[in-house]
């Protein structure tokens, strides 16, 4: 596969330059037509750099095979790649600006009860390239319908366990923090993971970005139900690493807890969660479950919600709720899946 000029960073394409002996003057003219309007290379970079950089390189982004717009501002794309394999990415709304929701494998390998993805299996890894295009289109997509739009954030929860395609999220998250490509901040970035070890091991030389972990409950016979991989990398196992990776600065650890109705929302679960969170610097953000076809699971009902909250809340715990969005398209937390029946849901 020809590498994609959206997987290089600026110090990536200087060396490019000097392999092929072109004048490094013209490296942030390269970059702005790369990135902003490729009108400028035929201002102010030779010909002869544009036609050997297109022999050498794919300039693809990947195509939007369909558009599902839920109620609340939601938009769901279907990326679509070369070889024709597709991904969801979900772009959402909040106040003042958009998050994009990335995904970085095609299907999942995690096998997760709570995850629409987990019954897709894994197709392949996306490469940096194409989990930057999924930002780049989506970006696109956004500014011609809101031309003041900010850069979306990202999260990197979409389909897959980025920790398990580690190499190649980080060459992407390396592009986004880039101040010549995308230009993001560390702090617009969120990386989910359910607890890949080895991947997890890694994030120690990642550049540092917000870490969010997928807990869903305190104790490890639940989480071997919900996260298959909790019986090769235990929970204990898990916190120790969690605990080593460099944060950033003044931020506060994520742990993400899903509510499933009558499964992990008792008296023992706020005992035990308040056990395992108050040595630490953290948040616990609680999602209430997002219901798929063929899904085991219920959603709480608001009074459920609202109770376990209070009662994390009692134990001094710092808590928050996320707001469901999407769900009416399959778009929200849990939903995403590339199949007929994805396919064709239309309301």
């Amino acid at each position: 596969m020809t590498t994609s000029v959206y997987a290089l960073t600026t110090s990536d394409w200087a060396n490019a330059f000097e392999k092929k002996g072109f004048p490094l003057s013209g490296l942030n003219y390269w970059l702005d037509g790369l990135y902003k309007d490729n009108s400028i290379w035929s201002r102010h970079v030779a010909s002869n750099t544009v036609e050997s950089f297109h022999q050498d390189y794919d300039f693809g982004l990947p195509e939007i095979s369909k558009i599902l717009k839920s109620d609340d501002g939601t938009v769901k794309f279907q990326m679509q790649f070369k070889d024709q394999l597709e991904v969801e990415t979900v772009l959402i709304p909040f106040h003042k600006r958009y998050s994009v929701c990335l995904s970085t494998q095609v299907g999942c390998a995690m096998n997760c009860s709570f995850c629409y993805t987990g019954t897709q299996g894994l197709k392949r890894h996306l490469t940096a390239g194409e989990i930057v295009g999924q930002y780049l289109k989506a970006y696109q997509w956004l500014i011609q319908n809101d031309e003041k739009a900010l850069k979306p954030n990202i999260v990197f929860m979409g389909q897959g366990e980025p920790l398990h395609n580690v190499t190649e999220v980080q060459k992407a998250i390396d592009v986004f923090i880039d101040t010549k490509l995308v230009g993001l901040g560390r702090r617009q970035m969120t990386l989910s993971t359910v607890g890949y070890l080895p991947g997890m091991e890694q994030l120690k030389q990642f550049p540092k970005i917000n870490l969010a972990l997928s807990l869903h409950s305190p104790f490890d016979h639940e989480r071997n139900q919900l996260i298959p991989l909790n019986m090769k990398y235990p929970l204990k196992d898990v916190m120790e690493v969690f605990d080593d990776i460099p944060h950033l600065k003044n931020d506060f650890m994520t742990f993400e807890y899903l509510m499933i109705q009558d499964f992990n929302m008792n008296d023992e679960h706020v005992d035990a969660l308040a056990e395992l969170i108050s040595p630490r610097k953290a948040v616990i953000n609680l999602i209430p479950f997002n219901p798929f076809p063929g899904s085991e699971w219920k959603r709480p009902t608001k009074e459920e919600i609202d109770t376990f909250k209070t009662k994390l809340v009692t134990k001094k715990l710092r808590v928050m709720v996320r707001t469901t969005k999407g769900d009416d398209i399959l778009a929200a937390c849990g939903q995403l899946k590339i199949n007929q029946m994805a396919r064709n849901y239309e309301r």
